[in-house]
């Protein structure tokens, strides 16, 4: 084999060693920790898909943190993200109150710190992007009102579902909604949490059937809850279409199918992929000392579009 030129060789030699050479080393990535409030439901997995996208595709290192619906697991494995060195910290956080000590932690070591939907907790985080949730219960209630309209035998009762009431922004559906449907002249016989579970939101749809059995249409603050609620519909001997129609929140697979399925009537999608890629997006701006424009600059918030989906839209029909 023909050996290369003896200048060659030292410029290649030259090359390869001008970075220490001249005192720099190739600049370290940036790195983004994500801490997500549970890996077990649907919203979360399409949150953390879009984060994680969109940290890559920024050529950033990413770390997740799983917080499992634990205080204690938030607190304990953000401050973990925290002390491994990150540029930036994106949280879901399961306990929003209890976001002080790490928001506090982030802020002394100069790491943005952006919230994703949940909740702020009153912390001096640097921005949080939320789903236009009110506009979301004002679009329910119209859905429930027009469905509604075109049954001379349903009743103006109809009950509200919400999360836990630590889901400050998330309660902001109900309330959305509530005012809403009581504009259109309905009465609202039933406000309750189901703290977002599937298994709760059944045990509360069985007690308000049972205390109003004429009860029209139950609106649920997500879906899991709403599907619940249809199958405690389903249980009673009716349908969660055509006779107590059950409208949920977030656009969820489960929902998604029982809609197909003519189980449930309706959903409102968010979009929670989108939502993490936005996070990461203002991660960046912050990390390049850019200014953010705010929905609500007050409270540091960010809007995200919602929208109905209905059988209709999903191929079918279930007026």
């Amino acid at each position: 084999m023909k050996q290369p030129p003896k200048l060659l060789t030292a410029l290649l030699l030259i090359c390869a060693l001008q970075p220490a050479l001249s005192g720099h080393s190739a600049p370290a990535k940036k790195k983004i920790g994500f801490s997500v409030y549970d890996m077990q439901y649907g919203f979360f997995q399409d949150m953390e898909k879009g984060t994680k996208e969109a940290s890559e595709a920024a050529g950033y290192d990413y770390v997740l943190v799983d917080q499992k619906s634990s205080e204690s697991t938030m607190v304990s494995a953000t401050q973990d993200l925290i002390d491994q060195g990150i540029n930036a910290l994106i949280i879901s956080p399961f306990k929003p109150d209890a976001l002080g000590p790490i928001v506090d932690a982030a802020k002394a070591k100069k790491i943005p710190v952006v919230v994703d939907d949940i909740g702020g907790g009153g912390t001096d985080y640097d921005v949080i992007v939320i789903s236009d949730n009110d506009k979301g219960g004002v679009i329910a209630a119209d859905q429930i009102a027009a469905v509604l309209k075109e049954r001379p035998s349903a009743t103006k009762k109809v009950a509200s579902i919400s999360c836990e009431p630590s889901a400050v922004y998330a309660a902001r559906r109900n309330t959305g909604f509530e005012k809403r449907i009581k504009e259109l002249g309905y009465t609202v016989v039933a406000s309750l949490s189901a703290n977002s579970k599937q298994e709760e939101g059944y045990k509360v749809a069985k007690d308000i059937l049972s205390a109003h059995p004429d009860v029209a249409a139950i609106f649920c603050g997500n879906d899991p809850m709403a599907v619940g609620a249809a199958q405690a519909v389903a249980d009673s001997g009716k349908s969660g279409v055509k006779d107590v129609y059950v409208v949920g929140f977030n656009g969820d697979e489960i929902a998604l199918q029982a809609i197909k399925a003519g189980q449930m009537g309706a959903t409102i999608q968010q979009v929670p992929e989108e939502m993490g890629k936005m996070t990461v997006q203002l991660a960046t701006k912050l990390m390049d000392g850019e200014k953010l424009q705010y929905n609500n600059a007050e409270k540091r918030e960010i809007y995200v579009p919602v929208k109905l989906i209905t059988a209709a839209d999903l191929g079918g029909s279930n007026k």
